[in-house]
């Protein structure tokens, strides 16, 4: 007589696919987070720095930038040279990558942004699109 048993039944684990670590969402420059926390300290203390992007110009974004008291509830919080900023949580994938800059030129001076996720700029400067 002989006996048949079935093989036990095959347990597969589940495989997780190592992860790549993700870019962080923005940076900073030298002179960017200097210009921050010189903002921070006087006319805007208390308050953080908030980006967005809108729907503006001729190729259709671009950046919004506030000063506001609190976090959003839909704002996402970025630290880099010890400096929080916040970003609409709707700007995230515009942003992935991006480095925010403070560039001082001979008539201005303000915020500018290196954008990996632009396609292009109108002729004034002023919109994107992606």
């Amino acid at each position: 007589m002989t006996t048949h048993t079935d093989p036990a039944p095959a347990t597969t684990a589940p495989t997780t696919a190592a992860r790549r670590e993700l870019p962080p969402l923005m940076t900073l420059t030298d002179r960017a987070a200097k210009r921050l926390v010189s903002l921070y300290a006087n006319a805007h203390a208390g308050q953080l720095l908030r980006i967005g992007i809108s729907t503006k110009g001729c190729s259709g974004h671009a950046y919004d930038m506030s000063f506001v008291n609190e976090a959003g509830p839909g704002d996402e919080v970025v630290r880099d040279h010890g400096v929080t900023l916040l970003v609409d949580r709707k700007a995230t994938l515009f942003l992935i990558g991006s480095v925010m800059d403070y560039e001082v030129k001979q008539l201005e001076a303000g915020f500018t942004f290196s954008n990996p996720n632009e396609k292009g700029r109108c002729g004034c400067g002023e919109s994107f699109h992606v």
